[in-house]
């Protein structure tokens, strides 16, 4: 009992690699149950038309101040191991262009959803166009998150991660429970918690750091030039990860875009071993040689395939099961399309870790070709498959991208950093790695 007591606490308090990973992953798994509860309640309770309206209304916050990073959640990492010595002011310049980039993003909402959402009611635009007002937190948020990281805070970071779905999920609960649950009391389900969680990140970071601002102009170049070489892969990242919703809302009916989110959610939970890896792999391998960075990357690339394939197989098996359980018959039309994603997002989380390599080595600029390319391929490949074959065209779209994203990550290893693709067959080697380094407990 002793050992397996101080397994745990190794887990949940330890600094070490491995155990910040461990400690990522516990917070995932435990964020996976939170959306699948969240999004069975929708699902039953508004049903697809419903859900389609929700996805419609909550989108945007998130969506546009994700496209206005200016890559400074990657250089707050970057440039925090590079100059340990000016973390507080570092910290006064995440701050102030967070907040700035943030406001930028709620107008631009505001002056363009109409636009986006011709094809619905007035009212849900008019709500679509309010909940821009959480855009700024939406920033705040990623920034403070990234700061954590940095200086190996995994816990902490990961108790923002699960506390605002578990926020989420107690008030639709209790919405439900008075039958007072429409699309719009949903929707302040899901954007009102992030105020509090981006206030708790805050204080948590203000204690820490204790911002200074004599050095301000410099910390802000510092952070955008890094930022803006990386910011392509920040805004090609949310692109590709969320340009298949923002198409289907331009395409089709709100049924439709139900269906999609649905199985897009089912599919993405499948991260959960990708997003835990690069969480602490680009912290850890920043700044270090081409080798370490290599052997790094490619047994976490590894790693994470491995283990998303066998989930993913199984998903795909028990996909029309899931479904039906989970959100009821009225989901049954998404069973296509939730199997195409889930092999996409084997690819890409694949994808994704690998790519962590050119980031760690201070390429970001090869990233940002690469989700490109990816981009480049997946808007027209939509715009041409969606008409004609709906959610399930939607999703082959991201398919294809993804391979050619794949394609494209082998190559640049020879080309740019001038040693082999790392192999993504699991060895002898990384599976008793694996062993060794749970049961050294720290």
């Amino acid at each position: 009992m002793n050992s397996v007591a101080s397994s745990i606490r190794w887990v949940l308090k330890g600094k070490s690699g491995t155990a910040a990973m461990l400690q990522t992953l516990v917070a995932r798994l435990f964020i996976i149950g939170l959306n699948v509860a969240t999004g069975v309640i929708t699902a039953r309770s508004l049903g697809a038309g419903g859900r389609g309206e929700l996805a419609a209304m909550t989108l945007w916050p998130q969506f546009l101040a994700y496209m206005l990073t200016l890559g400074l959640p990657s250089a707050i990492i970057y440039n925090f191991k590079r100059h340990p010595e000016e973390e507080s002011s570092l910290f006064s310049a995440t701050l102030l262009l967070s907040s700035g980039l943030g406001v930028v993003a709620a107008l631009v909402g505001v002056v363009f959803i109409p636009q986006w959402l011709s094809q619905y009611s007035p009212a849900v635009i008019q709500i679509a166009q309010g909940f821009m007002v959480t855009a700024p937190l939406a920033l705040l948020s990623l920034t403070l998150t990234a700061t954590l990281e940095a200086q190996g805070e995994f816990t902490i970071a990961n108790h923002s991660r699960y506390l605002l779905p578990l926020s989420t999920l107690l008030v639709l609960v209790g919405l439900a429970a008075v039958h007072w649950l429409t699309p719009l009391s949903a929707g302040l389900a899901y954007i009102l918690p992030s105020l509090p969680v981006t206030f708790y990140l805050m204080y948590c970071l203000w204690q820490r750091l204790h911002p200074t601002w004599q050095t301000i102009g410099q910390s802000c170049r510092r952070l955008l030039s890094y930022g803006i070489r990386s910011y392509g892969v920040d805004l090609m990242g949310t692109l590709s990860q969320q340009i298949g919703q923002v198409l289907v809302v331009g395409l089709l009916s709100p049924t439709s875009m139900g269906m999609y989110t649905v199985a897009l959610s089912l599919s993405r939970m499948l991260n959960v071993f990708q997003s835990s890896i690069v969480t602490v792999l680009l912290p850890k391998a920043a700044a270090r040689p081409i080798p370490e960075v290599i052997t790094l990357t490619g047994r976490a690339a590894r790693v994470s395939m491995t283990f998303t394939l066998m989930i993913a197989l199984a998903v795909m098996l028990l996909g029309p099961f899931l479904l039906h359980l989970l959100y009821g018959t009225e989901f049954a039309g998404a069973v296509q399309a939730l199997r195409i994603l889930v092999i996409e997002v084997v690819l890409s989380s694949t994808v994704w870790v690998l790519a962590q390599a050119f980031m760690a080595a201070g390429r970001p600029g090869v990233v940002t070709l690469l989700q490109g390319v990816g981009l480049g391929l997946s808007v027209p490949l939509m715009l041409i498959l969606i008409p004609p074959y709906g959610l399930e065209g939607a999703s082959l779209a991201l398919l294809l991208s993804t391979l050619a994203r794949l394609l494209f990550v082998f190559v640049n290893f020879p080309m740019v950093l001038k040693v082999p693709p790392p192999s993504l067959i699991m060895t002898r080697q990384d599976y008793a790695l694996i062993r060794s380094t749970l049961g050294k407990k720290g």
